[in-house]
């Protein structure tokens, strides 16, 4: 089975909705290796409550501990910025626009990269971010 990922907005609807969204977690990824982005870890840390923390903090010891923890290399960032001037360039973004859109992009390429689907409910910005680099992504409501 493919590895996957969850995007931030799928970590986020599981914190908000509590034990069954977790159920609904497990549901997502069902037999397949998942795996935790560096980039969607920083989220999750940026945005975390003191309740919320200790969840965030469980999930990067557990990852870390399976050494499935994906780090965007120099590559992905390089790529990234081609992208997101792209983007830019197709879509008449802003550098606000194109700053939303780095952690995604970082998360999509990285994850491209090793051949790992983006398990996300976030549309808007990974269908764009995908016009402009291969990579797996399923949408999906928590």
């Amino acid at each position: 089975m493919q590895p996957a990922l969850f995007d931030s907005s799928i970590y986020i609807s599981a914190l908000r909705g509590g034990n069954e969204a977790a159920l609904t977690l497990r549901r997502l990824a069902s037999n397949a290796p998942l795996w935790l982005s560096s980039v969607v870890l920083e989220e999750l840390y940026a945005g975390a409550d003191d309740r919320d923390r200790h969840v965030v903090e469980r999930l990067e010891r557990d990852f870390d501990k399976a050494k499935r923890i994906l780090v965007p290399n120099l590559n992905d960032w390089t790529r990234v910025g081609r992208m997101l001037a792209h983007l830019a360039a197709k879509y008449d973004y802003e550098r606000v626009g194109q700053g939303r859109l780095t952690n995604d992009a970082l998360i999509a390429t990285s994850a491209g990269r090793l051949g790992i689907r983006v398990i996300t409910a976030n549309e808007r910005d990974f269908s764009k971010l995908a016009e402009f680099h291969a990579f797996k992504w399923e949408l999906t409501a928590v």
